[in-house]
């Protein structure tokens, strides 16, 4: 059986049985996967993987925020993410995976003004949908290693978790973070440190979202410390 959209409309019929004409109109509700069957990919944490793609990309000023929420849509904490859009266990019925996965019919490819989510984001929110859309919970321990800080194997996938839905072109407030020159210019004059860390007189990133974790500001750090190379 294929579970579609949240609601699919059966067809009207007509059978005609000794001249009666008999209408039979139905809707059925889309699979929600039950409660006791949402156990998560292990491999996935709400809070590490998926928020961020959502702060990042969505919940930006004009979009997706307690202010703006455009579309009725705020999608900046997990309740506020799984409050509407989000069918546990089935993304073909999610509207929120369905508008940012493809274009059907009037429905909006999201995020507007800015590049698709990548193949590897895509595939996290699918995973965690399809999986029960649950909150994880906070789940870095002894997942970040802060000896591990090269660019491509580290900096530039938080990078892209963290700041390019919004620093994806030069013409964005605050410049481009889209690729390793962009991001090394930005180390190199300051002032990202004092950004990721909160600190007094600079502007706090991610913007809108919550700071980083120590082990991946401490990453960064040790990064721009070395030169910033693009090993």
């Amino acid at each position: 059986m294929s579970y579609g959209k949240i609601s699919i409309l059966c067809a009207v019929f007509i059978l005609a049985v000794t001249g009666t004409t008999i209408t039979n109109s139905c809707t059925h509700q889309s699979y929600v996967l039950p409660a006791n069957m949402r156990t998560g990919d292990p491999n996935i944490c709400f809070e590490r993987d998926v928020l961020p793609i959502f702060q990042s990309n969505c919940a930006k000023s004009g979009c997706h925020t307690a202010e703006s929420h455009k579309g009725g849509y705020i999608l900046d904490t997990y309740q506020d993410v799984v409050k509407k859009g989000i069918v546990p266990g089935n993304p073909a019925a999610s509207k929120i995976w369905e508008s940012i996965s493809m274009k059907i019919f009037d429905v909006e490819v999201m995020p507007v003004g800015a590049p698709a989510l990548s193949a590897s984001e895509l595939s996290v929110i699918r995973e965690w949908i399809a999986t029960g859309a649950i909150d994880s919970g906070a789940c870095y321990t002894n997942l970040c290693d802060t000896n591990a800080f090269t660019y491509s194997g580290t900096i530039a996938n938080i990078m892209q978790l963290h700041c390019t839905g919004c620093h994806n072109s030069a013409s964005a407030a605050g410049g481009s973070l889209a690729d390793y020159n962009d991001v090394m210019n930005a180390a190199v004059n300051g002032r990202m440190i004092g950004d990721i860390s909160h600190l007094a007189g600079y502007n706090a990133m991610p913007s809108g979202g919550t700071i980083l974790e120590e082990c991946e500001i401490t990453q960064i750090k040790k990064w721009v410390a070395a030169g910033a190379p693009d090993n």
